[in-house]
């Protein structure tokens, strides 16, 4: 069991309304509840060192034998993906903070400033531990494997007469060594390239003798290089291009010695600064800031251990850094680019087993999806039900000369994506097709313009949403002639329309033709595409609007249950957990006697399990292959009582975005997905449950037989049960 404890200061403080439990005898759990003063900065937790104990759960997902070799390595590269955007877009953010004197402290009562020195903390033990498991765990038990990473000083004749003739060849056309001096201050170094700095001896052929010198390694070739089998003794055998340019450097600077070479990264900030409001021309402005973002502001150096403490100093001065923001590593010092390794080995067994989606009998035919999705509503839940039938929908659509018209929301999905050739088809095909396109999806920004033009091209309308509000919602919507009337079909999901991401995710999309729910969903469409006040909706909830105070409502309904001595619970499945408007709701929940189960992959700014404020709330995580991704709220006491949702409980978007959460109303669909989320209970191999100073603990089998939801769902839904 691995333990990360975010705050050890859980004493929560008695609040006037409990110290006052004498002046009135018969004061009801309502009056508590009603009464109770949820602003006390202990009640809460900081989102961005909570968001980091997710990070940490997947690090420790590569000490996990359950999961294959090459994807426990997988979950190493993940970690430092995830780390990187980290740094790139929240310290960023808290740094700005700092620097512009912005006033802002959170609803845990915490600094930018002391928020950053937690964080400092908490990184520098994680990165730590990525590098033990990398060279304690991962390294040794690839080599049980022959796979092998050869360091330099175990190369054979042959193999580094190889690496010369590579270096030579491939290496020295491409790389471009910078010396240091008056006339080549430090470069500008790219975003989170690799490079390296030189301690040099003597003079060159001008006389400069700087002594440093900045080598960046090429971006155009791979990090992992395999070495010909013939040249080794069995096994599939490769070098790092770090390697190879450090058993090099010298060649670079002819007659010069070469004291020390050292690996560095420099993390920017990377989170563009487009005025929504001040850009006539959105997609201009995005282009714009797209080159800007390689070249941000420093917010972290990676620096291979040896490197001099001198040379270290001199980096984290040139950078404007701390000896905060400095980061050792032992190894490469970009973790991220293991991932190429699974590209290069052919090892099927040491990856998970392949499985085949299922599709439900009435959705697998293409030209059928009409009739079946007019008959009755569709649940899928993605990857363990295919993606394919929103896809064929779609192309359906495309191709039927009785529709009319498809609207689309389009946040993540790529430029090339099957989503986007069946627009673009429609299109062609004279159907009128808008996209709403969210150009602000951060680091799909580059895909989403591409996408917009090609869907331009082909004769779409395209929308790139509102100012100042991302729009998040996965929303679909077909106009098709039926004889003499036109009849609506929707989509709606929980997850973007990524083919790939709906293998990754775990997403639900819902078919149907209910009128009410597309009369909504198109009166939603027409608000994006056009202006006007706010619309009057019936059966969805819609953020910026009617969302957060209809899950707010929801709560209220529970609590009022439960005072009324009714049953009364709370199940709620999501992303994330900040918003302070839901969180005090659901401690008023807590104290009026209502079991609040919430599962949240992520961070999670509610203490549970508090005396007095939160002891019936529990909130677990759940960690495997798929990355949990639905969002559902089921509540005991509402009709129907069931909502799946595009959106978190953040106040991002709650407040600041367009989303949408949509009723489950058939019972036997509002069913099936309340016990898949109650199956997330029973897990005990997957499973960590939140602790109330915000760390986790990891559940484990004992004596019990380990349970699994994820391989659950797998065995009951996909084709392999």
């Amino acid at each position: 069991m691995y333990y990360f404890a975010m705050d050890n200061k859980v004493s929560i403080p008695k609040t006037a309304a409990s110290k006052a439990s004498g002046t009135k005898a018969t004061a009801t759990k309502a009056s508590a509840a009603v009464k109770k003063d949820f602003s006390s900065p202990e009640f809460y937790l900081n989102r961005h060192t909570s968001l980091l104990q997710f990070n940490i759960r997947v690090l420790e997902q590569v000490k996990d034998t359950d999961h294959p070799l090459l994807e426990r390595l997988r979950f190493l590269s993940i970690f430092s993906s995830n780390l990187d955007e980290f740094f790139e877009i929240r310290v960023a953010d808290l740094k700005q903070d700092i620097n512009f004197s912005r006033p802002h402290i959170t609803a845990e009562g915490k600094r930018p400033e002391v928020v950053l020195e937690e964080i400092s903390e908490l990184c520098h033990q994680a990165v730590e531990h990525q590098y033990e498991l990398f060279n304690d765990i991962i390294i040794p038990e690839l080599g049980k494997e022959n796979i092998y990473f050869l360091p330099r000083d175990k190369w054979t004749e042959e193999q580094s007469n190889w690496v010369s003739n590579y270096f030579r060849r491939q290496v020295m056309p491409v790389i471009s060594p910078i010396g240091l001096d008056q006339a080549h201050p430090f470069p500008r170094l790219v975003n989170k390239s690799l490079n390296f700095i030189v301690e040099l001896e003597g003079k060159d052929a001008f006389g400069r003798d700087s002594g440093l010198a900045v080598v960046p390694a090429p971006r155009s070739l791979p990090r992992i290089i395999r070495i010909p089998d013939e040249l080794c003794e069995g096994g599939d055998n490769f070098v790092f291009i770090s390697s190879i340019i450090h058993a090099h450097v010298e060649n670079l600077f002819p007659g010069m010695t070469a004291k020390g070479c050292y690996q560095f990264r420099i993390t920017r900030d990377a989170d563009l600064e487009v005025n929504a409001e001040e850009a006539k021309d959105m997609a201009r402005a995005m282009r714009g800031e797209l080159h800007s973002r390689r070249f941000g502001a420093a917010v972290r150096l990676e620096l291979v251990n040896e490197c001099p403490d001198e040379v270290a100093n001199f980096l984290l001065s040139t950078y404007e850094l701390s000896e905060q923001e400095l980061y050792r590593v032992n190894g490469p010092v970009n973790l991220q680019r293991m991932a190429e390794l699974l590209e290069l080995l052919d090892r099927p067994e040491l990856h998970y087993e392949v499985f085949i989606p299922s599709i439900p009998k009435e959705l697998g035919k293409g030209d059928q999806l009409f009739d079946a999705i007019a008959t009755q509503d569709f649940i899928l839940h993605h990857p363990y039900e295919s993606f394919t039938p929103v896809v064929d929908l779609l192309r359906s659509a495309a191709r039927d000369p009785n529709v009319l018209a498809i609207k689309q929301t389009l946040y993540r999905t790529g430029s090339e994506s099957e989503i986007v050739d069946a627009l673009v088809e429609a299109a062609r095909n004279g159907k009128e097709v808008t996209a709403v396109v969210e150009l602000r999806a951060r680091f799909n920004e580059e895909d989403n313009l591409e996408l917009a033009a090609r869907l331009q091209e082909a004769g779409a309308v395209v929308i790139y949403g509102v100012i100042s509000y991302k729009c998040h919602a996965k929303m679909m919507l077909i106009v098709r002639r039926q004889g003499k009337s036109l009849k609506r079909y929707a989509h709606l999901g929980t997850g973007n329309y990524h083919s790939i991401n709906s293998r990754i995710y775990t997403d639900y999309s819902l078919f149907t033709s209910n009128s009410e729910i597309c009369t909504d969903v198109h009166k939603i469409f027409q608000q994006l595409t056009g202006m006007g006040k706010t619309v009057r909706i019936k059966k969805l909830f819609h953020a910026p609007f009617t969302l957060k105070k209809q899950v707010i409502s929801l709560i209220n309904q529970e609590i009022e249950a439960a005072l009324a001595g009714k049953p009364a619970r709370i199940l709620a499945k999501m992303n994330g957990l900040t918003s302070t408007s839901v969180i005090k709701a659901l401690y008023q929940a807590s104290q009026a006697g209502v079991k609040v189960d919430l599962i949240v992959r992520g961070m999670c700014c509610l203490r549970p399990g508090v005396k007095d404020l939160s002891e019936n709330i529990r909130v677990r995580s759940v960690v495997g292959r798929f990355l949990e991704h639905t969002r559902v709220l089921y509540v005991k006491n509402g009709n129907p009582g069931l909502y799946c949702s595009s959106a978190d409980w953040m106040e991002r978007n709650l407040d600041n975005r367009v989303e949408v959460a949509f009723p489950i109303e058939e019972k036997k669909l509002a069913s099936r997905l309340f016990k898949e989320m109650e199956a997330f209970f029973d897990d005990n191999t997957q499973a960590w449950d939140m602790q109330a100073d915000g760390g986790y603990k990891r559940l484990t089998p004992g004596r019990n037989n380990p349970n699994s939801v994820q391989k659950k769902l797998l065995e009951t839904l996909s084709e392999n049960h």
